[in-house]
């Protein structure tokens, strides 16, 4: 099957550069540091999880690369616009799966003759073959996250933006939907930055792990991951290097006093 993604037809340094991003909210008691001085690049093809305890920022982070909202200083660039996929699948649930993916290559521009044979190859992709004229409440959890990344892919982007997309799985769909992605990943050769709050989850995936602090989110430190693919949640090496991390974690909670 062809390759699911445009490649860029030049060279690029990087699929996303942050370079010292902050962001601020107003609130009824005044500016909110949110995140602060953020440099981050993701490179062609690298697969780089933001890991951090609930409310540090990673999504904020996340929206500010989408495009979804401005940083208050700093720049960001990217190659091209990157798709994103939620936590929730966000699919309309009048449409089939097929339709909901067929939507994404229409308001790309791609011709209405040319979308039906697009949409089952990336239902192949994601091993739905033949789930076309299924309905959302047709599907499973997984089958929907499924769909959901086969539409984030139908955008064409090099850079896939991940927000937790498997936190509200049960675990074992989890750790078959953590095979899918990275066979994908391999695959397409997209590059991918990925938030979650799952230490284990971002050591099973990612070539680096980026650990920001609590509130307002800081680069508290990154961890290169040597570990061969395939990776299981279960092997020592990724057990070990997690350990490592939510120590650091921990101790970075436990500094901010977070609970």
């Amino acid at each position: 099957m062809a390759t699911t993604l445009a490649k860029a037809e030049e060279a690029v340094e990087h699929a996303a550069r942050i370079e010292h991003v902050s962001k601020s909210f107003t609130t009824p008691a005044g500016q909110q540091l949110v995140l602060d001085d953020i440099t981050v690049d993701v490179a062609p093809g690298e697969f780089v999880t933001l890991l951090g305890a609930s409310g540090c920022g990673k999504s904020t982070l996340l929206n500010l690369v989408a495009g979804l909202d401005r940083p208050t200083a700093g720049t960001i660039t990217t190659d091209g616009r990157p798709a994103l996929m939620f936590q929730e699948h966000a699919l309309f649930p009048w449409l089939t799966a097929g339709r909901n993916i067929e939507l994404a290559l229409r308001l790309r521009g791609v011709p209405k003759p040319e979308r039906r044979g697009r949409t089952e190859e990336l239902l192949e992709l994601v091993r739905l073959k033949g789930a076309y004229g299924k309905r959302v409440h047709e599907l499973s959890g997984g089958m929907r996250q499924r769909v959901a990344l086969a539409r984030a892919l139908a955008q064409e982007s090099n850079l896939l933006l991940m927000d937790e997309p498997f936190a509200a799985l049960d675990a074992i769909t989890r750790d078959l939907l953590h095979d899918e992605l990275t066979r994908i990943w391999a695959e397409t050769g997209v590059s991918v930055l990925f938030v979650t709050h799952n230490v284990r989850e971002a050591v099973r995936l990612a070539q680096r792990v980026i650990l920001l602090s609590s509130r307002p989110g800081r680069i508290a430190r990154e961890w290169t991951v040597g570990i061969p693919q395939p990776r299981r949640i279960e092997d020592a090496p990724v057990a070990e290097l997690s350990l490592e991390i939510t120590d650091v974690l921990r101790g970075e909670i436990r500094r901010h006093g977070q609970h």
